[in-house]
């Protein structure tokens, strides 16, 4: 199982969740929503060798947050995932539009200068800027567009981009969600949870609820569940190797056993 995006540290018990998804098999990218949140959040990932945690400063606190930046610059050496980041806007978050865009540009010209990382984005409301962004940064990165909700003629150009996607069950209960995943390329989707934020039920998405993507993904790609499952992690091996061509070679390669890198 794979959940590649969701918020461990933000849990009631996180560190509870983080050692539920170790003993589940589970594949996790551990966003961050500051870079204050890394230490401790990363060292949820201690002895999880499918554990990896990504420095974000997400875009509804840029305009409080934005003056971690030169911190997030100071651990940019220590990840290969960077997360969440993006734009948002929505109503109650445009009115910080100008600080959003100056956290996400200078974000992705720290992760540039880098060589570059694997960037778990968040768009809402905001694709076109936040492609606009991606375009204007060559090298910060593979970009991939966490519940991807814009328009179809928004997703071409991610594709176009070289965009990859993560998707959850949220998402995928809806027809324009589901009408947007059967357009992406297969080869370019992996599944998320975006829990605790994410409902299921009336409850909190926990990580290994991405499962309940791949029940969902068979109607949509015509495909069998062994099939999907199957694809998926072709997907993640792909990008683990990705991964290792855009960061530094000092960093740890990950497990025998482990698809990330």
């Amino acid at each position: 199982m794979i959940d590649f995006h969701c918020h461990l540290d933000l849990y009631p018990d996180p560190h509870g969740v983080a050692r539920a998804c170790a003993e589940r098999g589970l594949y996790v990218l551990s966003v961050t929503t500051t870079p204050s949140a890394w230490t401790g959040t990363a060292a949820l990932a201690d002895g999880a060798t499918r554990i990896r945690t990504a420095l974000g400063l997400h875009p509804q606190l840029a305009h409080q947050r934005k003056g971690e930046l030169p911190q997030f610059k100071k651990l940019i050496d220590q990840t290969r995932y960077v997360g969440e980041i993006g734009l948002d806007g929505a109503p109650e978050f445009k009115r910080h539009w100008e600080d959003q865009l100056y956290v996400f540009t200078t974000a992705l010209g720290i992760c540039q200068a880098a060589g570059g990382r694997v960037l778990s984005l968040h768009s809402r409301r905001a694709v076109a800027a936040v492609l606009d962004g991606l375009e204007a940064a060559p090298g910060a990165g593979l970009p991939i567009l966490h519940w991807f909700s814009g328009s179809a003629r928004e997703l071409a150009r991610a594709i176009d981009l070289g965009c990859w996607f993560s998707v959850g069950p949220g998402m995928l209960r809806g027809e324009k969600g589901r009408e947007l995943t059967k357009r992406m390329p297969q080869d370019r989707v992996l599944t998320e949870s975006d829990g605790p934020f994410a409902q299921i039920d009336g409850r909190a998405a926990w990580p290994w609820d991405a499962a309940l993507a791949i029940k969902e993904l068979g109607p949509i790609w015509a495909m069998s569940t062994s099939e999907v499952e199957h694809q998926l992690a072709a997907n993640l091996a792909r990008l683990g190797e990705l991964a290792l061509r855009c960061a530094p070679s000092g960093l740890p390669s990950g497990s025998a056993n482990s698809a990330f890198a």
